[in-house]
């Protein structure tokens, strides 16, 4: 006899996102592992763990009213991942990040700005994929990502850093349309290879950023 975990469509989808947030968080603990013990290079596990840190931050945003504690979600189905719960919940950059952040910048805080800004980053890039394009939307992404890149001085990104520009001239750009007005495909187009090339050259900026 087969058993049914759902009773509608709405139920069965809640349920595979479920699972597929299970997945997620064990595949984290499993890079973490694999990266901590030399079996993937440091440029392959960063990229990987963006991805991850991307699609968690989609899905348990998406899952909030169901799932509203991650950490009792991971407690119910009995997951053992405090290392990947650390990078999704509290660090929200990778490992690599972290350290050269640490290793350039002096203190904790400058550490952490760059976390930051790497969080705003991937948040506004995210938003334009998912088509949030509307003026009311995009604008405060933009003024959080610019407000943390101005947080970083100059000992970390040159004086004249394209994507403090570019992000400032979208914001003017944007000022200047009405709260309910949408990006045309080519605008959201531009902003997300702007935020994407800026989120590059940022990474680079950054001490063993092409290593």
């Amino acid at each position: 006899m087969e058993v049914k975990l759902w009773n509608d469509k709405r139920e069965r989808e809640m349920y595979d996102s479920f699972a597929d947030l299970y997945a997620i968080i064990k595949t984290t603990e499993k890079l973490e592992k694999y990266y901590v013990r030399d079996l993937v290079s440091s440029s392959e596990y960063e990229a990987e763990c963006l991805k991850l840190i991307s699609q968690f931050k989609t899905l348990s945003s998406s899952l909030r009213d169901a799932v509203p504690s991650i950490e009792r979600f991971a407690e119910a189905y009995r997951m053992d991942c405090p290392t990947a719960l650390n990078r999704l919940l509290v660090s929200g950059v990778p490992a690599t990040v972290e350290h050269r952040s640490s290793s350039f910048a002096s203190g904790a805080s400058s550490a952490s700005a760059v976390a930051e800004c790497v969080q705003h980053f991937i948040t506004a890039m995210d938003s334009l994929k998912l088509n949030m394009i509307a003026v009311d939307q995009v604008h405060p992404l933009l003024a959080d990502l610019s407000s943390s890149l101005a947080k970083l001085g100059t000992g970390i990104l040159p004086s004249d850093f394209e994507g403090k520009a570019k992000t400032r001239e979208w914001i003017a750009r944007l000022a200047k349309m009405g709260a309910a007005d949408e990006l045309t495909e080519q605008q959201s187009r531009q902003l997300l290879f702007d935020l994407e090339s800026s989120y590059s050259a940022f990474m680079a900026a950054l001490p063993n950023g092409g290593s």
